[in-house]
């Protein structure tokens, strides 16, 4: 199912609805501008938020354009291993949902 080509048919949300996909798109474009936080930190962040998500679209885009803003093998992997960490910190701290009085 996962194949970059498919993305060319997002064209279909950009006919289908112009006005919400335009500002979609101008949305996407000015966040990933060089601000307080850095392009590459934003490639990171958007690296670690879709290693989550597992989107291999997102997985593919961004890491791509982190390797763009100048990110090492060692960044990419210290982000992977954050995500792992916040993913799995998330099932631990909703563990304490588990115990206690009962409803």
């Amino acid at each position: 199912m996962f194949d970059m080509a498919n993305l060319k048919n997002l064209k279909e949300l950009d006919e289908g609805n112009p006005q919400a996909m335009k500002a979609f798109w101008a949305f996407d474009k000015a966040v990933f501008q060089e601000g307080e936080v850095s392009v590459l930190n934003k490639q990171l962040m958007a690296v670690a938020v879709a290693l989550t998500t597992q989107c291999p679209y997102c997985i593919e885009i961004h890491a791509k354009e982190a390797r763009k803003a100048g990110a090492t093998d060692a960044q990419l992997a210290e982000t992977a291993v954050v995500a792992a960490a916040i993913r799995a910190g998330g099932a631990i701290t909703h563990a304490a949902h588990l115990f206690g009085p009962s409803e």
